[in-house]
Protein backbone atom coordinates (compact mmCIF):
# COMPACT_ATOMS: atom_id res chain seq x y z
CA UNK A 1 0.00 0.00 0.00
CA UNK A 2 1.52 3.38 -1.01
CA UNK A 3 -0.53 6.15 0.56
CA UNK A 4 -3.40 6.40 3.60
CA UNK A 5 -5.95 8.95 3.80
CA UNK A 6 -6.92 9.80 7.55
CA UNK A 7 -10.09 11.69 7.88
CA UNK A 8 -11.42 11.95 11.46
CA UNK A 9 -15.03 13.52 11.22
CA UNK A 10 -17.88 14.18 13.99
CA UNK A 11 -20.96 14.96 12.77
CA UNK A 12 -19.99 15.10 9.19
CA UNK A 13 -22.89 13.22 7.43
CA UNK A 14 -23.67 15.84 4.86
CA UNK A 15 -19.79 15.88 4.14
CA UNK A 16 -18.54 12.61 3.22
CA UNK A 17 -19.64 11.70 -0.40
CA UNK A 18 -18.79 15.10 -1.89
CA UNK A 19 -15.12 14.43 0.05
CA UNK A 20 -14.85 10.91 -1.00
CA UNK A 21 -15.68 11.77 -4.66
CA UNK A 22 -13.07 14.34 -4.84
CA UNK A 23 -10.65 12.34 -3.22
CA UNK A 24 -11.31 9.07 -5.40
CA UNK A 25 -11.06 11.97 -8.29
CA UNK A 26 -7.99 13.23 -7.50
CA UNK A 27 -6.27 9.83 -6.90
CA UNK A 28 -7.36 7.80 -10.31
CA UNK A 29 -3.49 7.56 -11.30
CA UNK A 30 -2.96 5.74 -8.01
CA UNK A 31 -3.66 2.26 -7.71
CA UNK A 32 -2.57 1.59 -3.97
CA UNK A 33 -4.13 3.75 -1.59
CA UNK A 34 -7.02 3.50 1.01
CA UNK A 35 -9.48 6.27 2.59
CA UNK A 36 -9.98 5.43 6.39
CA UNK A 37 -12.58 7.25 8.21
CA UNK A 38 -12.20 7.58 11.89
CA UNK A 39 -16.30 7.84 13.12
CA UNK A 40 -15.56 10.15 16.42
CA UNK A 41 -18.77 9.28 18.23
CA UNK A 42 -20.64 11.00 16.24
CA UNK A 43 -24.34 11.19 16.61
CA UNK A 44 -25.88 11.98 13.02
CA UNK A 45 -26.01 9.65 10.05
CA UNK A 46 -21.93 9.73 10.16
CA UNK A 47 -21.06 6.34 9.90
CA UNK A 48 -24.17 5.04 7.95
CA UNK A 49 -22.74 7.03 5.50
CA UNK A 50 -19.84 5.74 5.31
CA UNK A 51 -20.77 2.45 5.33
CA UNK A 52 -22.82 2.96 2.06
CA UNK A 53 -20.39 3.81 0.09
CA UNK A 54 -17.95 1.39 1.03
CA UNK A 55 -20.16 -1.19 -0.41
CA UNK A 56 -18.82 0.06 -3.23
CA UNK A 57 -15.38 1.80 -3.07
CA UNK A 58 -13.14 -1.06 -1.63
CA UNK A 59 -10.67 1.22 -0.64
CA UNK A 60 -13.19 3.12 1.95
CA UNK A 61 -12.42 2.09 5.46
CA UNK A 62 -14.05 2.81 8.65
CA UNK A 63 -12.79 2.88 11.85
CA UNK A 64 -15.19 4.24 15.31
CA UNK A 65 -14.73 5.70 18.49
CA UNK A 66 -17.80 4.98 20.97
CA UNK A 67 -17.57 8.19 22.31
CA UNK A 68 -16.24 11.41 21.29
CA UNK A 69 -12.61 11.33 21.92
CA UNK A 70 -10.95 13.95 20.24
CA UNK A 71 -9.28 14.47 16.79
CA UNK A 72 -5.67 13.21 18.26
CA UNK A 73 -7.20 10.43 19.62
CA UNK A 74 -8.82 9.47 16.32
CA UNK A 75 -5.75 10.37 14.17
CA UNK A 76 -4.13 7.82 16.25
CA UNK A 77 -6.68 5.40 15.71
CA UNK A 78 -6.27 6.00 12.11
CA UNK A 79 -2.95 5.63 11.75
CA UNK A 80 -2.24 2.56 13.55
CA UNK A 81 -4.92 1.27 11.79
CA UNK A 82 -3.41 2.44 8.14
CA UNK A 83 -1.43 -0.25 5.91
CA UNK A 84 0.13 2.72 3.68
CA UNK A 85 3.69 3.71 4.12
CA UNK A 86 2.76 7.61 3.93
CA UNK A 87 0.02 9.15 5.41
CA UNK A 88 -2.00 12.17 4.32
CA UNK A 89 -4.55 13.71 7.10
CA UNK A 90 -7.58 15.72 5.54
CA UNK A 91 -10.30 17.29 7.64
CA UNK A 92 -13.94 16.08 7.17
CA UNK A 93 -15.19 19.41 6.70
CA UNK A 94 -14.63 19.95 2.90
CA UNK A 95 -12.21 23.09 3.62
CA UNK A 96 -9.14 20.92 2.28
CA UNK A 97 -8.52 20.46 -0.99
CA UNK A 98 -7.52 16.79 -2.26
CA UNK A 99 -6.01 17.95 -5.19
CA UNK A 100 -3.34 19.29 -3.62
CA UNK A 101 -2.33 15.54 -2.21
CA UNK A 102 -0.61 13.83 -4.75
CA UNK A 103 1.79 17.33 -5.12
CA UNK A 104 2.82 17.00 -1.67
CA UNK A 105 3.30 12.84 -1.88
CA UNK A 106 5.87 13.71 -4.63
CA UNK A 107 7.57 16.14 -2.89
CA UNK A 108 7.76 14.00 0.29
CA UNK A 109 8.42 11.10 -1.94
CA UNK A 110 11.72 12.84 -3.68
CA UNK A 111 13.22 13.92 0.02
CA UNK A 112 15.23 11.89 1.78
CA UNK A 113 14.18 9.10 3.58
CA UNK A 114 16.58 10.44 6.43
CA UNK A 115 15.99 12.75 8.31
CA UNK A 116 12.18 11.49 7.60
CA UNK A 117 9.90 14.69 6.41
CA UNK A 118 6.66 16.47 7.99
CA UNK A 119 4.77 18.29 4.48
CA UNK A 120 2.59 21.07 6.18
CA UNK A 121 -0.20 22.30 4.60
CA UNK A 122 0.21 26.33 4.53
CA UNK A 123 -3.76 27.30 3.73
CA UNK A 124 -3.74 30.55 1.20
CA UNK A 125 -6.97 32.47 1.04
CA UNK A 126 -7.78 30.96 4.10
CA UNK A 127 -12.16 30.98 3.71
CA UNK A 128 -12.74 31.75 7.94
CA UNK A 129 -14.49 34.47 9.84
CA UNK A 130 -11.92 37.73 9.86
CA UNK A 131 -11.82 36.90 13.80
CA UNK A 132 -11.08 33.16 13.71
CA UNK A 133 -8.22 34.53 11.00
CA UNK A 134 -6.56 36.70 13.41
CA UNK A 135 -6.82 34.30 16.30
CA UNK A 136 -4.73 31.76 14.39
CA UNK A 137 -2.33 34.49 13.11
CA UNK A 138 -1.57 35.38 17.03
CA UNK A 139 -1.77 31.54 18.36
CA UNK A 140 1.05 30.63 15.08
CA UNK A 141 3.16 33.63 15.78
CA UNK A 142 3.25 33.04 19.68
CA UNK A 143 3.73 28.81 19.30
CA UNK A 144 6.66 29.65 16.55
CA UNK A 145 8.54 32.00 18.48
CA UNK A 146 8.08 29.96 21.79
CA UNK A 147 8.93 26.43 20.12
CA UNK A 148 10.88 27.61 17.30
CA UNK A 149 8.88 25.26 14.62
CA UNK A 150 8.97 28.06 11.65
CA UNK A 151 5.89 26.34 10.88
CA UNK A 152 3.37 29.14 9.75
CA UNK A 153 0.26 27.21 9.69
CA UNK A 154 -0.05 24.02 11.87
CA UNK A 155 -3.80 24.56 11.98
CA UNK A 156 -3.93 23.05 8.64
CA UNK A 157 -5.73 19.66 8.06
CA UNK A 158 -3.80 18.63 5.67
CA UNK A 159 -0.58 16.67 6.64
CA UNK A 160 1.81 14.52 4.78
CA UNK A 161 4.53 12.20 6.66
CA UNK A 162 5.60 8.55 6.96
CA UNK A 163 3.64 5.98 8.75
CA UNK A 164 6.34 5.02 11.50
CA UNK A 165 7.46 9.03 12.04
CA UNK A 166 4.20 9.52 13.77
CA UNK A 167 4.14 6.64 15.63
CA UNK A 168 7.30 7.48 17.22
CA UNK A 169 5.84 10.91 18.20
CA UNK A 170 4.77 10.99 22.21
CA UNK A 171 0.68 10.97 21.80
CA UNK A 172 -1.79 12.94 24.41
CA UNK A 173 -4.56 14.96 23.28
CA UNK A 174 -4.22 17.68 21.20
CA UNK A 175 -0.82 16.40 19.88
CA UNK A 176 -1.97 16.87 16.32
CA UNK A 177 -1.53 20.98 16.64
CA UNK A 178 2.19 20.56 17.74
CA UNK A 179 2.93 17.95 15.00
CA UNK A 180 5.80 20.31 13.39
CA UNK A 181 8.06 20.33 17.13
CA UNK A 182 7.34 16.76 17.87
CA UNK A 183 8.62 16.19 14.33
CA UNK A 184 11.65 18.34 14.97
CA UNK A 185 12.37 16.96 18.97
CA UNK A 186 12.60 13.17 16.78
CA UNK A 187 15.19 14.34 14.90
CA UNK A 188 12.82 15.05 11.61
CA UNK A 189 12.23 17.71 9.00
CA UNK A 190 9.08 20.34 8.44
CA UNK A 191 8.54 21.68 5.24
CA UNK A 192 5.15 24.09 4.75
CA UNK A 193 3.90 24.10 1.39
CA UNK A 194 1.03 26.46 0.13
CA UNK A 195 -2.43 24.57 -0.32
CA UNK A 196 -5.65 25.29 -1.32
CA UNK A 197 -8.47 26.26 0.99
CA UNK A 198 -11.99 26.43 0.77
CA UNK A 199 -15.31 27.68 2.44
CA UNK A 200 -16.96 25.11 4.83
CA UNK A 201 -19.65 23.05 2.58
CA UNK A 202 -22.37 22.10 5.22
CA UNK A 203 -22.60 22.03 9.29
CA UNK A 204 -21.15 23.86 11.70
CA UNK A 205 -16.96 23.72 13.45
CA UNK A 206 -16.81 21.30 16.15
CA UNK A 207 -14.04 24.13 17.56
CA UNK A 208 -14.63 27.54 19.14
CA UNK A 209 -11.91 30.01 18.88
CA UNK A 210 -11.40 30.48 23.02
CA UNK A 211 -11.96 26.56 23.17
CA UNK A 212 -8.92 26.43 21.19
CA UNK A 213 -7.30 28.89 23.04
CA UNK A 214 -7.94 27.53 26.38
CA UNK A 215 -6.47 24.30 26.00
CA UNK A 216 -3.47 25.30 23.52
CA UNK A 217 -2.08 27.65 26.44
CA UNK A 218 -1.61 24.34 28.45
CA UNK A 219 -0.53 22.42 25.45
CA UNK A 220 2.09 24.79 24.39
CA UNK A 221 3.65 25.03 28.01
CA UNK A 222 3.93 20.93 28.12
CA UNK A 223 5.09 20.69 24.40
CA UNK A 224 8.10 23.56 25.66
CA UNK A 225 8.75 20.89 28.31
CA UNK A 226 8.71 17.84 26.51
CA UNK A 227 11.59 19.85 23.93
CA UNK A 228 13.23 20.63 26.72
CA UNK A 229 13.56 17.31 28.11
CA UNK A 230 14.53 15.65 24.56
CA UNK A 231 17.38 13.08 25.09
CA UNK A 232 20.42 13.52 22.71
CA UNK A 233 22.40 11.12 21.51
CA UNK A 234 25.86 12.02 19.30
CA UNK A 235 26.38 8.45 18.08
CA UNK A 236 28.58 7.35 15.86
CA UNK A 237 27.74 4.08 15.08
CA UNK A 238 28.01 0.33 15.97
CA UNK A 239 31.88 -0.99 16.31
CA UNK A 240 32.92 -4.07 14.31
CA UNK A 241 34.14 -6.68 16.36
CA UNK A 242 35.87 -9.54 15.72
CA UNK A 243 34.63 -12.22 13.50
CA UNK A 244 34.98 -14.83 15.88
CA UNK A 245 33.49 -12.63 18.51
CA UNK A 246 30.36 -11.98 16.15
CA UNK A 247 30.06 -15.76 15.26
CA UNK A 248 30.98 -17.21 18.75
CA UNK A 249 28.53 -19.26 20.19
CA UNK A 250 27.44 -18.39 23.37
CA UNK A 251 29.19 -20.26 26.36
CA UNK A 252 27.04 -23.63 28.16
CA UNK A 253 25.36 -22.93 31.45
CA UNK A 254 27.34 -24.04 34.56
CA UNK A 255 26.05 -27.56 35.22
CA UNK A 256 23.54 -27.35 38.18
CA UNK A 257 24.88 -29.00 41.73
CA UNK A 258 22.66 -31.72 43.42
Amino acid sequence: MDLSIVIPVRNEAENVAPLVAEITEALSGLSRYEIIYIDDGSTDGSAAEIERLGLELPQLRLMRHRRSCGQSAALLTGIRAARGAWIATLDGDGQNDPADILRLWRLARAAPADPPLLVCGHRQKRHDSRWRRIASRIANSVRSRLLGDATPDTGCGLKLFPRRLFLELPAFDHMHRFLPPLVLRAGGVVRSEPVNHRPRRSGISKYGVFDRLGVGVFDLFGVLWLQRRALQQDMIGEVTLSPAAATAEPAPAPASIA
